[in-house]
């Protein structure tokens, strides 16, 4: 079969149209290759201002949610009692008054009593319930105590509530504790003196004195 053959000017016209398509298609092809190549660039690095300044926002805001956390955590510990210290000057606190009450024989038995739990402490509602105090008067006695430095109170969650323990600093002194005391029978007691120095009898360095502390001690731990 004989081949049908394309006079030069149709071949001319066949090559011209495929040149054109395959540019028309280079043009497609080129933005798409930039496009990729875009998206595979390293990103931007900051600068060391930016690095400076990014750490100055991240240290304020955690700064400022520590801030909100104690706000929160100390609005939620908080008593009437520190309500009622804020009302009140230093002042009016350890000038106190109950009325018709003497206020050195009541501290004296606020004191007895909380002695009386040593180190535990005990509740302050409590201690209140037991001297038939309301809550205001007794909060305000505990604060006049405190500031004295013959109690302290300790802050603690009790049954779902904040409130105060209150505990001995300075237990008062009881007529008992001196029954047995050496130097109430001492032949020697007039001469006795602080500034003697030995062997004139001085508290200092007397031996019954020393025994009848050793004692006292020893039955307290029992």
């Amino acid at each position: 079969m004989k081949k049908k053959e394309i006079d030069p000017e149709t071949a001319n016209e066949i090559k011209k149209e495929l040149a054109e398509k395959k540019a028309a298609k280079s043009k497609e092809e080129k933005p798409k290759k930039k496009a990729a190549k875009s998206k595979e660039e390293k990103p931007k690095k900051k600068t060391k201002a930016e690095i400076a300044q990014a750490k100055k926002d991240a240290k304020a805001a955690k700064e400022k949610e520590e801030a909100e956390a104690k706000a929160k955590k100390e609005a939620a510990e908080r008593t009437p009692e520190d309500d009622l210290e804020e009302q009140f000057s230093d002042e009016q606190i350890r000038n106190f008054q109950i009325e018709k009450m003497d206020m050195d024989k009541l501290t004296n038995k606020v004191c007895e009593i909380i002695a009386d739990f040593e180190e535990k402490g005990m509740l302050q509602s409590d201690l209140w319930k037991k001297l038939k105090l309301n809550s205001r008067d007794g909060s305000r006695l505990a604060l006049r105590l405190e500031r004295r430095g013959l109690i302290s109170r300790e802050k603690i969650l009790q049954k779902g509530r904040w409130t105060y323990k209150l505990i001995i600093e300075q237990a008062p002194i009881k007529l008992e504790s001196l029954v047995n005391s050496p130097c109430l029978t001492c032949p020697v007691e007039q001469k006795c003196d602080f500034e003697n120095a030995y062997p004139e009898p001085s508290p200092l360095h007397c031996q019954l004195i020393e025994d009848w502390v050793t004692v006292e001690f020893s039955k307290k731990k029992k």
